[in-house]
């Protein structure tokens, strides 16, 4: 397998992991030593609070190939994402979280499946170890889920640890979505793909930041934003509530009529009024949601911004060569 001539670029959002930081670089270290290729390791700090930045520093002094990108707060793991691949050099760029769940040992495997022609290389989970039983119920409940109601075909028990092809991570760069469900958009863009399994391990160590509340809100995001099946099962509901209540108008004319009805019984009355006005509210906030999206994305803010940014030596002396050459100020070099 000839990679001696290639770059490829590992991306890493961080995001307060101080306890794990040390052991993934030296295990991530040790697993690139053995592949021959060029490679840049691209941190990318999403404002964290702890001495994670104060780390990746240190990895940058030791490590040339090394390259922090600070944001100038906390944008959230989907934007850092987009920032590394944004700022990435290589032919192909693997995505990694820090925590160790995801083994650095399975990127030689993604190399020679991109080699063999993959533009997407994706790990999929086999079984999900330190996780509780409810995370991995919902998990596998919401990834069957997503996929039925999406018209795009996302990979089941798959997350962001993959590889991805330079002709890939440029389709992705064109998609500028202000809420980003990153796992729907490499699956959106097509190209050929291939799954590797594999069993994920619990943290090595530290807290996971993914609480339930912050996971339902993701589920909904991953939902909305490739699907509007929201949208026609309310329109479903309302026309079965709407024929529900059309059949019941006419018992409740034909029973006057036919039999009398001189005293309307309040207790069904408010169950039918709290009832109607409960799926209304449901229909509203459906709405909302989409609506919600809209107005962000009218907006057209920047995805993020950046407060500092410190590349790799290999990235600074092409951009250095590039100044040279062209005479042009490059952005990226800053």
């Amino acid at each position: 397998m000839k990679t001696e001539n290639d770059l490829i670029s590992i991306i890493a959002p961080v995001f307060n992991e101080e306890t794990v930081l040390e052991a993934f670089y030296q295990q991530l270290s040790s697993t690139l030593a053995g592949i021959n290729a060029r490679f840049e390791i691209i941190f990318i700090d999403d404002s964290s609070n702890d001495n994670s930045l104060k780390l990746l520093y240190e990895f940058q002094q030791s490590d040339p190939r090394v390259a922090v990108i600070e944001l100038s707060r906390n944008f959230g793991k989907e934007i850092a994402l987009t920032a590394g691949l944004d700022h990435s050099h290589g032919d192909a760029v693997i995505i990694i979280d820090t925590d160790l769940q995801d083994p650095p040992e399975l990127i030689p495997d993604f190399i020679r499946e991109w080699k063999n022609g993959y533009d997407v290389v994706y790990a999929q989970r086999t079984s999900r170890r330190g996780d509780s039983w409810f995370k991995k119920v919902t998990a596998h409940q919401f990834y069957r889920l997503i996929k039925r109601v999406s018209n795009t075909d996302i990979p089941e028990d798959t997350g962001d640890f993959r590889l991805l092809s330079r002709r890939a991570v440029d389709a992705i760069s064109q998609l500028r979505e202000r809420h980003r469900f990153m796992k729907g958009m490499f699956a959106w863009i097509g190209y050929p793909q291939k799954a590797i399994p594999y069993q994920r391990q619990p943290r090595h160590a530290g807290q996971t930041k993914w609480n339930y509340w912050k996971l339902w809100n993701f589920a909904l995001e991953g939902i909305t934003s490739f699907s509007t099946a929201p949208l026609r099962l309310a329109t479903y509901f309302g026309l079965l509530v709407a024929f529900g209540a059309f059949v019941y108008g006419g018992y409740i004319i034909y029973d006057t009529l036919v039999w009398g009805n001189p005293v309307p019984g309040y207790p069904s009355l408010m169950v039918v009024i709290l009832f109607l006005g409960g799926i209304q509210l449901i229909g509203i906030g459906i709405i909302g949601e989409y609506l919600g999206r809209l107005f962000y994305e009218s907006k057209q803010r920047p995805l993020y911004l950046i407060k500092s940014y410190q590349p790799s030596a290999d990235s600074a002396a092409r951009a250095e060569a590039t100044r040279s050459i062209t005479g042009v100020h490059s952005p990226g070099s800053d």
